[in-house]
């Protein structure tokens, strides 16, 4: 999540669902209304790669994992995808919820994963007493993947101080630690910025707030939290490309980093999906924030492109 500090430490921390899923590759290319960049590191680089998106070509990319929370609902989430990150130390960020793992927090309904942000005096095992609780899942050590298309569909939760992310972190974590390892937020939102969202990667000496970012900005006062909307990135050496309900808004090569700053995203990297409250970039709620919140996700896919898009 940009303007995060993590380290090591911090990791052992709609319509009908049959409808929505079954959209043309043709719908999905309309989506992406207008589009707004704010770049804060490094300038806009050309296109580095003209590969179709899988909108544009699906024949282009195969499908390797994915959850479709296409379940009852109450069933369990799936633990031999999902793993839960929990604590109440604030996670590099100042943030003022406590993860938990309770089906409070994260549960399955009607067919889609829902992460909820609830206003309540918890305490968790680490003994830290906090006012919100909400939930971070995470794929570490059950699905990580080098390159990839990694899409997600989402709607996210609102209000001052709400901070709902869909993200990357390299695998090599424990080792390397942060931002060494490497993170790539495809969709960050925080809810003072009801329509838009920032793609961010970073990297050593481009971390925090000096991530290299770009926005996604819906018209016409539009708001994120309103309906679903697909989010994505397409990474392939030295570039990953930023995408918003099938529209391509940035591309990002090693030609946007700081001067003398190393490329780390030439490794496997896992999924996290959460929402947190407050924090040094969001703030914190106020007496505007409406209480629970909650992020739905419909839908989590990871692609690899096929040999025949490659030219192999």
């Amino acid at each position: 999540m940009a303007n995060k500090k993590i380290s090591c430490l911090n990791i052992n921390r709609i319509q009908s669902p049959l409808s929505r899923r079954k959209l043309s590759a043709a719908t999905k290319t309309v989506g992406g209304l207008i589009i707004l960049l704010f770049t804060i590191v490094g300038g806009s680089a050309p296109l580095a790669s003209s590969a179709p998106s899988a909108a544009d070509n699906p024949a282009a990319w195969k499908l390797v994992w994915s959850d479709e929370f296409n379940v009852a609902s109450g069933s369990p989430i799936d633990s031999t995808r999902w793993s839960f990150d929990v604590g109440g130390k604030g996670w590099g960020n100042n943030e003022l919820e406590t993860y938990t793992s309770r089906a409070a927090n994260a549960h399955l309904e009607g067919g889609s994963l829902v992460i909820k942000a609830i206003n309540e005096n918890f305490t968790g095992p680490d003994n830290i007493p906090r006012n919100y609780t909400s939930a971070r899942l995470l794929t570490k050590n059950k699905f990580s993947q080098a390159y990839g298309r990694f899409e997600a569909r989402i709607k996210i939760p609102y209000g001052q101080g709400i901070w709902p992310a869909f993200w990357l972190l390299g695998d090599n974590i424990d080792k390397a630690h942060w931002p060494n390892c490497g993170e790539i937020d495809i969709m960050e939102n925080i809810g003072r910025e009801p329509s838009i969202v920032h793609g961010t990667f970073h990297g050593p000496g481009y971390s925090g707030g000096s991530g290299v970012s770009a926005a996604y900005m819906l018209a016409n006062s539009q708001k994120f939290s309103d309906s679903f909307h697909e989010f994505a990135v397409e990474w392939e050496p030295n570039v990953i490309r930023f995408y918003g309900d099938g529209s391509l808004y940035k591309t990002r090569t090693p030609a946007d980093l700081p001067a003398g700053a190393q490329w780390v995203f030439d490794h496997p990297f896992f999924i996290i999906l959460n929402v947190a409250v407050g924090g040094g970039w969001p703030g914190n709620p106020d007496t505007t924030t409406v209480f629970p919140q909650q992020m739905q996700v419909d839908y989590v896919r990871v692609y690899k492109r096929t040999p025949a898009a490659n030219g192999r």
